[in-house]
């Protein structure tokens, strides 16, 4: 038995994991964006190889403590629950407003430096999922979501790099 068979979800995992779903991502979104990260350098690599990369980065307190953080923020920006400014702030995800970023690289630093340019990149691009996080007409607030969406595509792709270096 290996140790994703033993793997046992702590209530931080479900929870992050059920609010991300709840959110409209799922982890074969995320795994699409790891996918295009890694073209370039694994042309060959499948979505169900980069959706193992996605649930080992999943499995990290560090991430579970940034979605729960980042993803409760939105929705109270969605409730109009926060205080002035940092609900028009957070609500209309302004430009100068660095801490959903911060959050991101928080994720991203768990894989070291090649996540945090990778993250740079896809937060610049906004493929898939990301171009629809990033869309303000939906009615729902993802200033957070998007970045660690993007965080953990990054890290994910970190990840996998990583290894395939330690392999090839």
């Amino acid at each position: 038995m290996s140790l994703e068979e033993k793997h046992v979800m702590s209530m931080s995992e479900k929870t992050a994991r059920r609010l991300i779903a709840e959110r409209g991502v799922k982890v074969e979104d995320i795994a699409e964006l790891v996918v295009y990260l890694q073209q370039p350098y694994h042309p060959n690599l499948l979505l169900e190889e980069a959706v193992v990369h996605v649930e080992a980065v999943l499995r990290k307190r560090e991430v579970q403590n940034a979605v729960l953080t980042g993803i409760q923020l939105d929705m109270l920006a969605e409730k109009k629950m926060l205080q002035e400014p940092l609900q028009s702030i957070i609500e209309t995800d302004e430009s100068l407003y660095g801490i959903d970023e911060t959050i991101a690289t928080a994720i991203v630093n768990v894989y070291g430096t090649i996540g945090l340019t990778s993250y740079g990149y896809i937060d610049k691009q906004k493929p898939g999922i990301l171009q629809f996080l990033n869309d303000k007409s939906t009615g729902q607030v993802h200033t957070f979501l998007d970045d660690i969406v993007g965080a953990i595509a990054a890290a994910a792709a970190s990840r996998l790099a990583h290894r395939a270096a330690h392999t090839e």
